[in-house]
Order: C-alpha cells, then sequence, then structure tokens
C-alpha cells in the first residue's frame, strides 16, 4: 500500500537528571514521527475526509506502531499521545483526520494496552518547526505525574502540501513528580464542601 511516506523520524531522549538530583531510574520517551504528501493537496475545499483517512490512517497507525514498540517495549509503556501538523497549504483539518480515528489511535492504545484517550496537538507549521506532543498516563487520566510533553522538529517537514503525524511513548512520569494528582484535589475538595 502506498502511503505516501516520505521519511520517517525517530527521536529518543533519556533523562538521568532532573532539577540537579539524579532519577530514581533513567526515563526514556520515543516520539516517531511520519511525514507524507497531504492527500487532499491542491483540491481545494474537501468535504469529504473519509475515503483517505480510510485509506491511510491504518497502515500508517500499523507502521508508526511497530516502530515505537520496537524501540520502547509496550510492557514498558507507562505515558502515551499523539500530535500531527499540517503544512501551510493545508488546513489543521487535514491534519486531525490522520489521528482523530479509532482506526489510527487504536492501533497503538491496543499495543500498549492503554485504555484512555490519546492526549493530542493538531497545528499548521511550516518546515523545522518545534512541535510538542502531550502524553498521560495511558490508564489513569488524574496521574499528574505522567502529564508529559515530548518536543521534537524535522528539519525539512512539514513541506507545505504535507502533513506530519507522530506518536510517543514514555516508559515513566516525570523524574521526581510532587504535585499530586487530580484524585487527591478531588477528595480534598470534597471534603472542604463537607466541611462548610
Amino acid at each position: 500500500m502506498d502511503l505516501g511516506v516520505r521519511k520517517i523520524c525517530t527521536f529518543i531522549e533519556e533523562v538521568f537528571v532532573e532539577g540537579g538530583k539524579k532519577a530514581d531510574q533513567p526515563i526514556s520517551m520515543v516520539v516517531v514521527a511520519a511525514v507524507l504528501k497531504n492527500p487532499w493537496a491542491g483540491q481545494g475545499f474537501v468535504e469529504n475526509l473519509r475515503p483517505e483517512i480510510l485509506r491511510l490512517a491504518p497502515g500508517l497507525g500499523a507502521e508508526m506502531t511497530k516502530r515505537l514498540v520496537a524501540l520502547l517495549s509496550a510492557d514498558k509503556v507507562e505515558a502515551y499521545g499523539k500530535a500531527a501538523s499540517v503544512g501551510v497549504n493545508g488546513e489543521i483539518e487535514h491534519a486531525s483526520a490522520l489521528i482523530h480515528t479509532l482506526r489510527f489511535g487504536n492501533m497503538f492504545r491496543t499495543a500498549v494496552n492503554g485504555t484512555t484517550y490519546l492526549s493530542f496537538t493538531n497545528t499548521r507549521n511550516g518546515p523545522g518547526a518545534l512541535l510538542s506532543l502531550p502524553m498521560t498516563h495511558k490508564s489513569e487520566t488524574g496521574k499528574r505525574s505522567h502529564f508529559l510533553t515530548a518536543n521534537f522538529q524535522v528539519p525539512d517537514a512539514p513541506g507545505a502540501d504535507e502533513v506530519l503525524i507522530a506518536i510517543g511513548a514514555c516508559d515513566g512520569g516525570r523524574a521526581h513528580p510532587r504535585i499530586g494528582d487530580r484524585f487527591q484535589d478531588m477528595a480534598e475538595m470534597e471534603a472542604e464542601g463537607q466541611a462548610r
């Protein structure tokens, strides 16, 4: 199947020290990004994006997931997310179309035994823009220790008629989390409300 992919880029970050203090264990973050021709480029406003979504999203999801779990084994993934950026000749909806479908996201979610939705960004950028890929815990949405962001850039992408899509994962939370989680806030606020 021709997915129109020009290149696939992989980014790996390993954190050993944060805030001047050594991490209990190294924390690994991996991003896999695919750069492909925008399938709607040059067509003007396209009302029905679905045919190209159905053609491209499953294959992209499968290939990108395979590459990511080869670098960070599925059983070690604790947090995950996705991102998309369209070149300046495209609509943000074009970037969104390829990642906001279960035919793309479920490949990744299932592979790593995730149960929550994948955090995301979708933007329009020129080549070399710094892109952010947000992540949350794969099964506990209120676990703030796993509110993470992978930053990456591809010097020559997205081109004006291209789309860059990415998935990312991390094998832990931030090195020294100490702000509590959403559930703690909820319990405290409920107790405060009952005390009044």
